[in-house]
């Protein structure tokens, strides 16, 4: 209570707040005289060549120098001046960002001086005493000259050999990672989508203005926090004393693309992407005051839905690997003329869908100023704006929902069905960086973004409907279910202040900050209304629906916004201690604590009135009304570099500590969503209960408000509960890092040994409060629970009641080797390999509470999910990149780089395409027979009651299909794990190509004209079976090669096996027969002054 109370008054009162991530390097050094001795009061300045821009310090009593917050890149000359001896100077020294270079200074009596200066291309960022943990630096060259088509910032992280699935890192999801820009923590804070930066589907920082990027996995700096995944930090390029721009453009069509995977070739629809930009930098005051400027426009238009309608006249058969449905052509075109004519709604076309389009324009301005040698204050602002075209939602729904998609292989959705995505990101940055005399520093980070995202559709306001057929999805229309009213609102405010402290070895660092977040998330699911039917006659006849869903508002809800007012503070001390020459001891402490501001609204009809289970199925109340307790973490860290032999060639260094990180804000905002005072969510699957209130379809999508209470608290049948749990902690986990670098006796290289564990502390998983502990199991071999219908829930009227909860489940390992080899003469690469394991309980895939809850493949239900595989970690990754630059005819000048990428696609999980085990949930992973006496099928009939493949027929496919499959084969009578499927192994490389044309007019300046082509999986380009990915044969998102039937007599389950197309599966993977398997180019044109 005392450690709380002390944190809050610090936080008060202090004007040192945010999340304090790296924006700058460093150098330090010692000064020593001929005979070895330190000299005292020596003289140092760096000098920023380009900008004139300069540092300066004296050297303490031991002959130490400190130069921190000082510019990234370079180059620099550093000069130390003596009394008595000749100055030192070192000249073309570069600084990653995040590091401090150790430049030392010997210095030669006058008497005895050689005449000269020191020139180096200092680039190598690897021998760096600062350096622990696994971390990867991408500079203006890498940044340049590497191969990408999106150019994203996503395309350069990967040059991490920690980087995993998704922009995983380490094993984890995305989602866990902290991306700051100058500083300036710059997420994907809501987390609706697996993005990780905002703005949508456009990069809403352009390549143009990133001057260098770091991706820390293991950083033991006790300044970067607020990630489990990687931190990951870019800064912006600025002016300096030249002026200098660039125009450019990059283009790319269907006739830039192949069309050929495997021995497939397919027809290329029209696609095009174009991209104009121009960015413009110099001085206004030389030496003093600095601008830069870059502005981008992109605009896509591409396939969108490349899934057509069969027709079987035409000859045109369901084919998954030729992307044709079995949704028939007829039935499209019957339900459209139906609902024509029947209610006036055009449900869009369902054939020859035209393209989607994607467009967005950025804009980036900086200014810097060197207010004196001491002082420097650097301001940024950068604003994007996007829209793209979205399809139908996959799969989510009223539970029980099925695992094929809307649109694919089982079913077609009408074009009006899909949304519009519209993004504006904006951002504001200042950063003061200050020196007091030799002893101290300071920075200062004030920053503030408003992020929005909003949607629109094309529909008319028509109520969302799911037509299903022989138990799967077959065709949908109407108002896309999750977009009605759907805005999101993101204001962030962060300020932080570091304060360093030098004392003879040691450098203490003392902070605290503070970051606030404003959530504003207006979503109404089912806002029009959902409906779903057993088939299309169901449908058109007027049968009561199988399925209900709605979302509407209580009376005096005011705009439906469900808010949330977040802080996060931290208070934190360092000692970096160098030991000797060799040795430096990192060793910090951070603590953290969570703030909620707003007041929920208490509702007495769920906190008073109900009863349910915890997670250990014991009895518990719940309270919407509420916040978790706030709760300190904290945060110790440790670290060490050491120089074996102070040479440089050989550093063994890492680290321990724990790392306290973020999560999807969208998971907090379902409680004050899901509390019965602000709207009600209705879902109702019972039959009885639609059957008692009438629920025929409505073409009024508003027209059913009236069935159910409109007064604040009440809950009708089928209402959904969401809370944060009041224990609950924000991620953490405990990270260990072991490395060695050693310098080769060739070229330069470098060899890299790397071990990383990770430990989860308080990983995230959900819980339903309001299912039952099922007595009841299935006969025969699996005899998992089974859950009814009329008992599954504590309160029958109640959907569910999600509980955002904390586990210490959850661990990764990994291990790296790699070759390094550093710029130097045009040439630069690298090579790595890195097996990675990682396990957890729940990758929570979803937005919402229910949809992370429900769709985490388990054995046993949901509320028990085991320890497995995470789907964010491949246990084999090689990494190549490789980079030489060479001019020539005083004019000509050319850059080839290559980029490799070996490593398996993902995981998957064997599930069944339905809720097998009556939990109301369509996430039960497989039992595999161990032989064809523990598996029985039933017949598959069409819609008329005749069979279409009989029991035998699928036993014989079945059988036929496990023993291909090595991942079954191995495992007959277990159950199959979570994510226990590895997919096969692709190899990608990708190049690029920059040939440059200089010239120089009356000033003398170099003017380029670059001609550059990109080439993405160029291996296919050369042989088609290469480079191609691959694609479960059944299945949309799993492998869901069964589906449950019903129990025979004895309660003993019988499965129906799911077809690919019009026939069974008989193979695991096929390829992807899009442009995601061919290779692709892009041409572009550049013009640099």
């Amino acid at each position: 209570m005392l450690l709380k109370t002390l944190m809050t008054l610090a936080l008060t009162f202090s004007l040192n707040l945010m999340f304090a991530q790296v924006t700058t390097s460093g150098m330090n050094g010692k000064v020593i005289g001929a005979n070895g001795e330190s000299l005292p009061g020596a003289t140092v300045i760096a000098v920023h060549v380009p900008s004139g821009t300069q540092y300066g310090t004296t050297t303490d009593v031991a002959g130490l120098y400190r130069l921190p917050n000082m510019n990234v890149g370079g180059p620099y000359t550093l000069t130390v001046s003596y009394i008595g001896f000749e100055p030192f100077v070192k000249e073309g020294i570069y600084l990653s960002l995040g590091q401090t270079q150790k430049v030392n200074a010997n210095m030669a009596e006058k008497a005895a001086a050689i005449s000269g200066v020191e020139i180096v291309a200092e680039r190598n960022n690897l021998f760096d005493g600062n350096r622990t943990g696994a971390t990867t630096n991408i500079g203006r060259t890498e940044i340049t000259t590497m191969p990408t088509i999106n150019r994203s910032i996503n395309d350069f992280t990967r040059l991490s050999p920690q980087s995993g699935v998704g922009n995983g890192f380490a094993g984890r999801d995305g989602r866990y990672n902290n991306i700051t820009i100058d500083g300036s923590n710059f997420n994907n804070n809501f987390g609706l989508s697996s993005k990780n930066l905002p703005g949508g589907d456009a990069q809403p920082i352009s390549l143009d203005a990133i001057e260098q990027i770091s991706v820390n996995v293991a950083p033991y700096d006790i300044r970067q926090s607020n990630f489990t995944g990687a931190n990951i930090n870019a800064v912006t390029r600025k002016g300096d004393n030249t002026l200098q721009g660039s125009a450019y453009t990059f283009y790319r069509n269907q006739d830039l693309t192949g069309d050929k995977a495997g021995d497939q070739t397919f027809e290329l629809a029209n696609t095009s992407t174009t991209s104009y930009g121009a960015r413009l930098a110099g001085p206004i005051i030389k030496d003093k005051l600095f601008f830069f400027a870059n502005a981008e426009y992109e605009k896509s238009n591409y396939p969108g839905i490349t899934w057509n309608a069969s027709d079987t006249s035409a000859g045109i058969y369901p084919s998954s690997d030729n992307y044709i449905s079995r949704t028939s052509k007829q039935d499209m075109a019957t339900m459209k003329q139906y609902l024509l004519s029947k209610y006036g709604y055009d449900p869009g076309s369902y054939e020859n869908f035209d393209n989607f389009e994607s467009k967005n324009y950025k804009l980036l301005g900086r200014i810097d100023w060197n207010i004196n040698k001491n002082h420097k204050l650097s301001v940024r602002y950068n604003y994007v704006n996007s829209k793209n075209d979205q399809q139908v939602n996959a799969t989510s729904a009223p539970n029980p929902r099925s695992n094929f998609g809307r649109i694919g292989e089982k079913s077609l959705s009408f074009s009006n069905s899909g949304y519009k995505l519209n993004n504006t990101v904006s951002s504001i940055v200042g950063e003061l960086n200050s020196v007091f005399g030799s002893t101290m520093a300071n920075k200062l980070l004030v920053t503030y973004t408003k992020i929005q995202d909003t949607r629109d559709s094309d529909s008319d306001p028509f109520p969302f409907v799911d037509i299903y057929k022989d138990g799967d999805p077959y065709m949908s229309f109407g108002y896309e279910l999750f977009t009605y009213q759907n805005d999101v609102k993101n204001n962030v405010f962060n300020i932080t202040d570091n304060f360093n402290y030098f004392m003879g070895k040691h450098t203490f660092t003392a902070g605290a900050s503070f970051e606030h977040m404003y959530f504003g998330n207006s979503y109404k699911r089912y806002g029009t209304s959902y409906y779903r039917y057993a088939s299309m006659e169901d449908f058109m006849n007027n049968a009561l629906p199988t399925v209900f869903g709605l979302t509407y508002p209580y009376d005096g809800a005011g705009d439906g916004y469900a808010e949330l007012s977040f802080g996060l503070g931290s208070i934190y001390v360092q000692d970096e201690f160098q030991v000797n020459d060799n040795l430096k001891l990192t060793a910090g402490v951070r603590f953290e604590m969570p703030f909620y501001f707003d007041d929920l609204i208490q509702n007495p009809n769920i906190s008073d009135s109900l009863t349910f289970k915890d997670a250990l199925g014991n009895d518990t109340k719940l309270d919407v009304g509420t916040w978790p307790d706030p709760q300190v973490l904290f945060s110790p860290r440790v670290g060490f570099n050491w120089d074996v032999e102070g040479d440089q060639q050989f550093q063994v260094r890492g680290g321990t500590g724990i790392f306290t990180g973020r999560l999807p804000f969208v998971w907090f905002t379902n409680q004050p969503t899901n509390s019965g005072v602000l709207q009600n969510t209705i879902e109702i699957n019972s039959a009885t209960t639609i059957a008692d209130k009438q629920l025929y379809f409505n073409a009024d999508p508003f027209g059913y408000y009236s069935k159910f209470s409109s007064t604040p608290g009440t809950l009708a049948s089928g209402s959904s509960i969401a809370i944060v749990d009041k224990d609950f902690k924000m991620p953490q986990v405990w990270r260990s890092n072991l490395a060695a670098d050693i310098k080769l006796p060739w070229q330069d290289l470098v060899l890299t040994v790397e071990g990383l564990y990770s430990k989860d502390i308080n990983a995230v998983v959900q819980f339903n409060a309001n299912q039952t502990v099922s007595d009841t199991t299935f006969q025969g071999p699996d005899q998992r629970q089974r859950f009814f219908s009329s008992s599954r829930k504590v309160n029958k009227d109640i959907s569910s009641a999600m509980v955002l909860t904390n586990t210490d489940e959850g661990y990764s390992y990994m291990l790296t080797l790699q070759l390094t080899k550093p710029f130097t003469k045009g040439l630069f690469g690298t090579l790595s390999y890195t097996y990675m394991m990682a396990k957890d309980v729940s990758a929570n895939p979803g937005s919402t509470a229910s949809s992370a809850w429900g769709s985490n493949p388990s054995t046993l239900n949901q509320n028990t999910p085991e320890l497995s595989y995470s789907q964010f970690a491949i246990p084999h990754r090689v990494m190549g990149a490789i980079s030489y630059h060479i001019e020539y005819g005083n004019n000509f000048g050319t850059t080839i780089s290559l980029f490799y990428e070996g490593a398996n696609q993902g995981r998957l999980s064997y599930v069944y395409s339905n809720d097998m085990n009556g939990d109301g949930n369509s996430a039960d992973l497989m039992y595999i027979p161990k032989d064809a006496s523990e598996i029985q099928f039933a017949d598959i009939k069409n819609t008329d009651g005749d069979v279409v493949f009989t029991a035998d027929q699928q036993n014989t496919a079945f059988w036929k299909y496990v023993e291909q499959d090595d991942y079954l084969k191995e495992n007959k009578g277990k159950y199959a794990e979570r994510y226990g499927v590895l997919m096969p192994w692709r190899h990608r490389f990708d190049l690029r190509i920059l040939q440059d044309l200089y010239t120089r007019f009356g000033d003398s300046r170099r003017h380029t004209l670059q001609i550059s082509l990109d080439l993405l999986n160029i291996g296919n380009l050369i042989n088609s079976d290469w480079g191609t990915y691959k694609k479960q044969s059944v299945g949309n998102y799993d492998i869901t090669l069964l589906k449950y039937s019903k129990t025979d007599a004895n309660g003993v389950p019988i499965y129906q096996m799911n077809t690919a197309g019009k026939d069974f599966p008989t193979s695991t993977f096929s390829d992807v027969l899009s442009t995601s398997s061919t290779w692709g180019a892009q041409i572009g044109l550049r013009y640099t002054f």
